[in-house]
């Protein structure tokens, strides 16, 4: 019998994987699904089969839907790669054929099995991420035949052998614990008396991590303290001779370096109680005095997917930039926002060594993770 499935899986599945850097969530996961499958029986074949027998076929009735669930384990190796397998059963799919003279011929398949699938991981936002599948699979095929009147067939086969899939997917992070998954994936099938078949499959999913890492604390921070450097002044004239104007050098940018654990939650874009204590007492300094703009930027430590790094450091840098105009007042046309990834590291190259992510290297990296503003023009009245 040869089956091509059309199989809608709507799933409860548990899936943690790290999109960012140090974002906490385990490397291992869990995936669990059950839903409805859906099958097109090749009529064609068995109609075939039958007039070789000397049977005319008077009609075929087929059953196309039934349950179909998976039982996963997953394992993360870094931001772009992991591994899945587990057992995955894709139900039963059969048919009835009546024939002339009086007979009538059924025959159903089950596909279940064992599967190891390779995932891609592409994190485009901080919190969407596109999947691509491929892997292989061993498939147990079981066959029942059954027949009335002049049609002969044998009871029952079965069948063991390999095959592969293949697929997309994306994932949406709800939050730390919960993710929403879409996936469509092509199983390719053999049943057990020689026929090949495809299964399309299409999951939409829940994703439930097995833990969480618990987070470095962020050291105690001291209100950052805004240090102008003065300006020169004009030398004055004698009743004799003029002395030479003396122009004063325009003031040079005034730099104030938050860091950002103290500002924001880990892998978070919104301002905590001391960070906004601090922004406070640094919109305080410039009440009365004259600047031509402020730069606001975020940076990230060296570690995590580079345009993942970027989205969160430029989102941090325009919730600072929002607190200052929204709250305390100041200019928004004067005030610019920008973010960079792991650029103009604090730490030297002979500290932090290591790219695996452990709680040691993002205690260690912490001084990379800031958000300076730079005052440019300041003259206090």
């Amino acid at each position: 019998m040869r089956v091509t499935a059309l199989t809608g899986l709507l799933c409860l599945e548990g899936l943690a994987f790290q999109v960012a850097h140090a974002d906490g969530l385990p490397n291992l996961y869990g995936i669990g699904g059950i839903g409805h499958s859906r099958a097109s029986i090749d009529d064609q074949r068995i109609i075939s089969g039958l007039k070789a027998s000397g049977f005319g076929v008077n009609g075929i009735n087929n059953s196309q839907g039934d349950t179909a669930y998976n039982l996963f384990l997953g394992y993360r190796f870094n931001h772009y790669f992991a591994l899945e397998g587990g057992y995955f059963n894709l139900g039963e799919f059969g048919y009835s054929a009546s024939t002339n003279p009086a007979g009538t011929l059924s025959g159903n398949a089950k596909f279940s099995g064992l599967a190891l699938d390779a995932v891609g991981l592409w994190p485009i936002t901080q919190r969407m991420t596109l999947l691509g599948f491929i892997g292989g699979q061993y498939t147990r095929t079981q066959d029942s035949f059954s027949s009335t009147g002049g049609v002969h067939t044998i009871p029952t086969a079965n069948n063991n052998g390999g095959g592969y899939n293949f697929g997309l997917g994306a994932q949406y992070k709800i939050n730390d614990w919960v993710s929403l998954r879409a996936d469509a994936k092509r199983y390719r099938v053999n049943d057990a008396v020689g026929n090949h078949g495809d299964v399309d499959v299409y999951s939409v999913s829940l994703v439930f991590p097995f833990g969480r890492e618990s987070q470095p604390a962020p050291p105690e921070s001291k209100p950052a303290v805004m240090t102008p450097e003065p300006v020169a002044s004009t030398s004055a004239p004698t009743p004799i001779m003029a002395a030479p104007v003396v122009m004063a050098p325009a003031p040079k940018p005034t730099r104030v370096t938050f860091l950002a654990d103290s500002f924001f939650g880990f892998d978070q874009s919104k301002l905590m109680p001391e960070g906004r204590e601090q922004l406070d007492q640094f919109a305080q300094k410039l009440k009365g005095a004259q600047y031509s703009d402020i730069s606001v930027t975020g940076y990230s430590d060296r570690i995590g997917a580079h345009h993942y790094n970027m989205l969160l450091s430029k989102r941090r840098a325009e919730a600072v930039k929002k607190y200052l105009v929204d709250v305390d007042g100041l200019d928004a046309a004067k005030i610019t926002a920008m973010g960079k990834d792991g650029e103009d590291p604090v730490t030297k190259p002979d500290q932090c060594l290591g790219n695996k992510i452990t709680r040691q290297l993002i205690a260690c990296l912490q001084p990379d993770r800031r958000v300076v503003v730079e005052v440019t023009g300041l003259q206090n009245p």
